[in-house]
């Protein structure tokens, strides 16, 4: 593990030199962020054989294909200035359990439908003693403006990560729950792919972008697609 520390260590490291206010961010709490985060990543480890949380051929894939990946666009979600974010389709917490550990003033739900994940993220709150994060067991759709999570003028932020291809009926769903002036930021891999995603969905140009970034020690095309909903 001291290895796979030290691969978290240098990865956090590229994404402050990259952005100074991701370094700002994490520079008074970087022992421990890196703390939370292992502890994060053995809990993954201690339930993914059971529950099928994440595909990775072991811990080193595990930092660099979704921990590392889940902050690299760090910077660009701080741009935002949310409050409070919502991570739909979480799954392990992926990128939501991340985020919340750097952004610790933030408040975030996450939404997963399925009861053993659901589980899983419950016992990972409470493991890592993580009070900015809720959890919602509930689909998407079924998640109401009375349900105790959702802020009363909507989510600032929703991101999703490896959870469902935008369609007409999920972004619907997804600005019902969005704050009027607020972002959706999807995490996705080739430009190609994603503009013959978002394109068909016929939304202003104005209203969307799809901005590059790169994650340490992966060699992989890795997007963000920002949407706003007004």
């Amino acid at each position: 593990m001291k290895d796979c520390e030290n691969l978290l260590n240098e990865g956090i490291e590229i994404l402050c030199k990259s952005d100074k206010n991701v370094e700002h961010l994490i520079a008074v709490r970087r022992k421990e962020i890196i703390s939370l985060l292992i502890c994060y990543i053995k809990e993954i480890e201690l339930f993914n054989p059971a529950y099928g949380l994440v595909g990775a051929a072991d811990t080193k894939e595990l930092i660099i294909k979704h921990i590392l990946d889940s902050l690299a666009p760090l910077g660009i979600i701080l741009r935002f200035k949310t409050s409070s974010i919502a991570d739909a389709g979480s799954g392990a917490g992926l990128p939501g359990i991340p985020l919340a550990i750097t952004m610790n003033q933030n408040n975030i739900t996450l939404i997963e439908r399925m009861g053993r994940r659901a589980g899983f993220l419950l016992n990972t709150k409470a493991v890592l003693q993580l009070s900015n994060i809720s959890i919602e067991e509930k689909e998407l759709e079924k998640v109401q403006r009375n349900s105790g999570t959702l802020p009363a003028g909507g989510y600032d932020l929703i991101t999703f990560r490896a959870f469902k291809p935008l369609d007409p009926k999920l972004l619907k769903t997804l600005f019902k729950i969005l704050n009027p002036n607020g972002i959706i930021a999807a995490y996705k891999g080739r430009q190609e792919k994603t503009e013959n995603e978002i394109i068909p969905l016929g939304l202003e140009k104005n209203q969307w972008e799809i901005i590059p970034y790169s994650v340490p020690f992966l060699d992989e095309e890795r997007h963000l697609l920002v949407i706003k909903r007004n």
